[in-house]
């Protein structure tokens, strides 16, 4: 545990390197955080903290920046959760005022309006299956030979899937299909939606395979396919510091390409309601370079979707953490409606 005054330095360390990204300097720490201490006694603490790993210093410079580990402290112990103005309050609570048909445009909403105020890149992705239960399941009837099947969850997720026959669909059938999904399949899982429910469904009903066969299959599909990942504002990333190495910015690009790493970043951990994610803490060399903040949209216990920041390690974490938290409040004021 460090000691009062190493608290203070360190976070003024981690304060200025976030506002200026350079170096810092105990005269800078003299001159714009009123430390009450000479600049001698400053320069003795920042050695100590370089030698506990609090701090790093760069080669070409006498300065000093904060390291992953100080970066975690900071982040643990002496992050402000209330750095927030009025202004942004007024602005987040306006945009999420917003009408929506589906919890996907709340969720797309939410993860733009991060992205604007905090001015990192924000990323989102909605629930898994597991964690959704089907409330209704509607065929309708477009032609003579194709139908629209949409699935409504408990979430207030929305997936629809059209399908096509090659033999002509009557009203009564689609009826008949309506009543046996909705029988089958109301309050259980989207993961419900197996090959013992086809099975089901061939012995329930005696309509050929050319009618169930392709019902099965879109639903298959459409239920198993990957979560959407939304993501807004990659293009302020690159106005930072950092992205003038072409390493950290191909590897920021690379990142944000692999989807399945985003899913895997964005579906662990929640043992908080933010969590933080600084460099490579999650055994993953790409993202050293790089801080990840996120936190659970849940409502009633049910997980509506994961919204995050993806920045540098030099992230403003009081900002960032300060507005997921309002956000994450307005939307559960929001569900609660």
């Amino acid at each position: 545990m460090l000691e009062e005054r190493k608290k203070q330095i360190l976070q003024a360390i981690i304060d200025e390197y976030i506002s200026t990204a350079e170096p810092v300097s105990s005269g800078a720490l003299v001159n714009r955080h009123g430390l009450n201490c000479s600049s001698a006694t400053i320069r003795n603490e920042m050695a100590e903290l370089e030698k506990a790993g609090y701090l790093d210093k760069p080669h070409t410079s006498s300065g000093r920046i904060p390291s992953a580990q100080g970066y975690r402290f900071y982040v643990d112990e002496l992050v402000k959760e209330d750095d927030i103005s009025l202004e942004e309050i007024r602005y987040i609570t306006s945009k999420l005022e917003t009408r929506v048909n589906a919890i996907e445009d709340l969720t797309k909403i939410a993860t733009s309006t991060l992205s604007e105020i905090t001015h990192y890149t924000s990323v989102a992705i909605g629930p898994q299956n597991g964690f959704q239960n089907i409330e209704e399941v509607k065929f309708v009837l477009l032609g003579t030979r194709m139908l629209m099947a949409v699935i409504l969850t408990d979430t207030g997720i929305i997936k629809e899937t059209i399908i096509k026959f090659d033999e002509d669909i009557t009203e009564e059938q689609v009826n008949t299909l309506n009543f046996i999904f909705n029988n089958k399949l109301r309050g259980k899982p989207l993961e419900a939606i197996d090959k013992p429910l086809e099975e089901y469904i061939f012995s329930e009903m005696n309509y050929s395979l050319a009618v169930i066969k392709p019902v099965m299959e879109q639903f298959n599909k459409v239920v198993n396919e990957e979560s959407k990942v939304y993501l807004e504002g990659a293009n302020k990333s690159f106005e930072l510091p950092e992205f003038k190495s072409l390493e950290v910015a191909r590897n920021f690009v690379n990142l944000l390409d692999t989807k399945e790493m985003m899913l895997d970043l964005l579906n662990t951990g929640f043992a908080k309601d933010i969590n933080v994610y600084i460099g490579d803490e999650k055994e993953n060399k790409k993202l050293k370079d790089f801080s990840i903040v996120t936190f659970k949209h849940r409502y009633q216990n049910k997980d509506l979707g994961t919204i995050g920041i993806i920045g540098p390690k030099r992230m403003d974490y009081s900002k960032v953490i300060s507005v997921m938290k309002y956000i994450s409040k307005k939307l559960n004021e929001k569900e609660s409606e």
